[in-house]
């Protein structure tokens, strides 16, 4: 087989790691970063962001700064990429502290607690990828395709030919941002659409939410009607069945009877009480099946890692192939351990490092292997993330460490490998698109690096920001992953949870099994309010008809202009935060003027159309 020949071959050296490429790449980093947080704590989903990032660095890169180094927009794409993983990692575990204090049971955490956990374990996410890079990569190019990776590579190439695929984005942007003032600034439209059922004691709702249409449009059709049946069977069958048989009962959580519950706060209180636990425990048996069927590709990846390791230091001097030196690597991933021990905002002791350690290795080399093969959207971080939280917290209990202090000290290991998970994921499809581009291995990490850090000096006021508006858990942020890692600390430690209602939800996750339909989306689809869901299955819908309709499945303008949906909301959603935080969300408050249900259905079919007409532009 002869020897891959990358885009920009060793022996040229074009600008890369630049003043201007580490400036854009910062400030996109924070952008998707903050966008990233807002969205995957309403809806429990993210989006990657390397394409869209991908595509503003070749805009701004080539089009108004006018280099012409594609390794230079590489740079910026490998830096701006790493805040969305970095917002990952965070929303995914975080939240759970917040949720924590809300209760009284432990004080707010400081923004140096949250800044701590992003920034220690999103940096031995890139460190522990370093030395899989050769193995992965390189010797088995031809095996794993990192379809992000690749994707940005063909971006960053048809660049070299134009770069009208920017406009996408930001006309998605700005068409995201009017809508959502109009929404939720002005309250000239309802933001959800409501109609009661109440033959069926349920609610047929729809959501105005340009981002929610976007995520459908992206994921696809198979995948949001996934969500979509999860939250159908939720709000129309198991809503329904509780109210109707079990009128008179009182069941934990509640402290009333179920009627009572349902006449005073309707549908939205039995999916509060009841429906969110038992699609935790769907969403469990999702988290645990992704990780058994990974365990081949665990055993091998595990294998090449280590003798990769004993390699890496055989460096050639080839531009391409250079990587941070080993030396350089362990002492790194040494400080940042004695980091993780001796730092007072981060509730670790010895023991708690070690199994940082011992879990963080493991599994990002699990990762890189597992977004190799199937790419970084079926990547199983959540299942990783509770296998993780449910073995440290047992042990911790075993050893001692109970009670608040056994808690926080478990969701701080959640929370750091949750991270390493997201960040190995991001690194390892950025140095595919750098190999296949030619880019510099070396500075493509110390990119990483820079990237990790901006986003998580800043990922902390997002969080904290958007806790003071609205608070987590409920229907504004619901933080499933989140709650779902709160409810198994708190379980495992002290056994408080509603054990049957976890056990009904882990039956109907291995029967969707059994059925082979995947168990996480369609769980996420249980735990979502039903608006969500279905406006999700509206995007994927329009995603569909447009793919057949030009009997191809490239929709790239269509993914760009729903990136740049994504985008604006979650841009303009972090500003809201900030009126509503400072009392000034009353400001733009035209809400007497609102055209209730008819002005939100003629909004969301402005929206379909708008959809559809940008993806089916050529």
């Amino acid at each position: 087989m002869s020897e891959f020949k990358p885009y920009v071959s060793a022996n040229e050296s074009p600008k890369e790691l630049t003043v201007l490429s580490v400036v854009v790449g910062i400030f996109l980093a924070i952008l998707f970063g903050g966008a990233t947080a807002y969205l995957g704590l309403r809806i429990g989903l993210t989006i990657s962001a390397s394409i869209p990032a991908a595509v503003i660095a070749m805009c701004v890169i080539r089009v108004i700064m006018k280099s012409n180094s594609i390794l230079e927009s590489n740079m910026v794409q490998t830096i701006g990429s790493a805040g969305e993983s970095v917002a990952s990692g965070i929303i995914f575990t975080i939240p759970a502290l917040f949720l924590w204090a809300q209760e009284g049971k432990i004080d707010t955490p400081s923004i140096l607690t949250v800044t701590a956990l992003a920034l220690l374990g999103g940096s031995l996410g890139v460190l522990f990828m370093i030395p899989l890079r050769k193995a992965l990569i390189v010797k088995e190019h031809n095996v794993l395709p990192y379809p992000e990776g690749c994707a940005c590579a063909k971006v960053l190439l048809a660049g070299e030919e134009g770069q009208n695929s920017a406009k996408s984005i930001f006309y998605g942007m700005g068409f995201s941002a009017l809508l959502k003032l109009i929404v939720d600034a002005f309250k000239i439209i309802p933001s959800t659409i409501v109609y009661p059922i109440k033959a069926l004691k349920t609610q047929l709702s729809l959501s105005n939410s340009p981002s929610l249409i976007a995520v459908g449009y992206i994921c696809g059709a198979k995948i949001s009607s996934y969500l979509f049946v999860g939250g159908f069977l939720a709000w129309f069958v198991l809503i329904p069945a509780i109210v109707i048989f079990g009128k008179d009962t009182v069941l934990f959580p509640a402290n009333i009877t179920i009627l009572e519950l349902y006449t005073k706060n309707g549908a939205n209180a039995i999916w509060s009480s009841y429906i969110r636990y038992i699609a935790a425990g769907t969403l469990l048996t999702g988290g645990v099946i992704s990780l058994l069927k990974s365990i081949p590709l665990i055993y091998t990846t595990f294998k090449q890692a280590i003798i990769s390791m004993k390699n890496s230091k055989n460096n050639t001097n080839e531009r391409t192939n250079e990587d941070l030196s080993f030396k350089t690597i362990i002492i790194a991933i040494i400080g940042i351990i004695l980091a993780i021990w001796l730092t007072p905002v981060v509730p670790l002791n010895a023991f708690g490092s070690i199994l940082v350690v011992i879990f963080g290795f493991f599994f990002a080399t699990v990762a890189s292997r597992i977004v190799g093969l199937i790419g970084s959207s079926n990547n199983p971080t959540s299942g990783m993330t509770i296998a993780t939280l449910l073995i440290s917290t047992t042990l911790l209990k075993l050893t001692g460490v109970v009670g608040t202090a056994g808690m926080i000290s478990a969701l701080s290991i959640g929370a750091i490998i949750c991270n390493i998970v997201s960040i190995s994921d991001d690194t390892s499809q950025d140095l595919k698109t750098g190999f296949l581009l030619g880019a510099t291995p070396r500075k493509q990490q110390i990119g990483e690096i820079i990237g990790v850090t901006f986003s998580s000096l800043t990922i902390g006021y997002v969080i904290i920001l958007l806790n003071k508006a609205w608070g987590f858990g409920n229907e504004n942020l619901a933080a499933p992953q989140a709650t779902l890692m709160k409810m198994i600390i708190e379980g495992v430690m002290d056994g408080k949870m509603p054990w049957e209602l976890i056990g009904i939800g882990i039956a109907l996750g291995l029967c969707v099994e059994f059925l082979r339909v995947p168990v996480l989306p369609f769980a996420i689809g249980c735990y979502l309010p039903f608006d969500t869901s279905i406006t999700i299955m509206i995007g994927g819908l329009i995603r569909s008809y447009i793919d057949k309709k030009n009997n191809s499945t490239d929709s790239s303008n269509g993914i760009l202009f729903s990136s740049g949906l994504i985008a604006g909301e979650g841009l303009i959603g972090i500003l809201l935060a900030l009126l509503t935080v400072l009392h000034k969300d009353t400001l733009f408050d035209f809400s007497k003027y609102n055209l209730g249900n008819i002005g939100g259905l003629a909004l969301l079919l402005i929206m379909i159309y708008t959809v559809y007409k940008a993806a089916k532009e050529k």
